[in-house]
């Protein structure tokens, strides 16, 4: 079966003001579409045309540069989109946040570190927390890389990620990659976040 997009999880205004409808709208209609239509045409006809994007994404490093850039494209932002959702106010909480504190001593130099390894990531990729050996820890990827992936300098199972791509939110923060990536934990979903984490 061919790789299809799934609407997103919420309105495209749903995540105002802290990204904008207009960059959703391009950032899910267009870009992660186009991961999706070059996945398929990269692996059609071949022995990937029946592996599940985490197979693909297993051995990243065997396949061809086609399938593994839009196969990272489409599961990072299938991810991404299910990372967030529309702001309510509420503090962080639950057990992630507790091994948070733990793992970093706490959220603030948490937030910290993340923000640092999104700024700190030449040209585009994601920046990550993920949980390595019962500990969590935070990395990031160039490209569309992800800590799943056999080529990863730091494997883990992701629990959050962020898009420092251009593509995310050049429309409303230009340049200013900073402002993007402190806009971005208004709207973090930490019930989904707990999810991952507790599994």
């Amino acid at each position: 079966m061919p790789f299809t997009l799934a609407p997103l999880p919420y309105a495209y205004e749903a995540l105002e003001p802290h990204i904008d409808t207009e960059t959703m709208k391009i950032h899910h209609d267009k870009h992660h579409q186009a991961y999706v239509d070059n996945l398929n045409k990269a692996i059609a006809g071949t022995p990937n045309e029946n592996k599940s994007l985490e197979e693909l994404i297993a051995v990243a490093g065997t396949i061809s540069p086609a399938v593994r850039n839009n196969g990272g494209g489409h599961w990072n932002h299938t991810f991404f989109w299910d990372s967030l959702t529309a702001p309510t106010g509420a503090a962080p909480s639950g057990a992630v946040v507790d091994a948070i504190v733990k793992d970093f001593g706490s959220f603030d130099a948490f937030k910290e570190k993340f923000n640092n390894a999104g700024m700190t990531r030449f040209g585009s990729g994601w920046a990550w927390l993920i949980l390595k050996d019962g500990k969590l820890e935070v990395t990031s990827t160039p490209n569309q890389d992800n800590p799943l992936m056999d080529v990863a300098e730091v494997k883990g199972t992701p629990i959050l990620g962020a898009d420092v791509w251009e593509h995310a939110y050049y429309l409303k923060y230009q340049n200013k990659r900073a402002d993007y990536l402190a806009a971005l934990w208004n709207v973090v979903n930490w019930k989904k976040v707990n999810e991952r984490f507790s599994k």
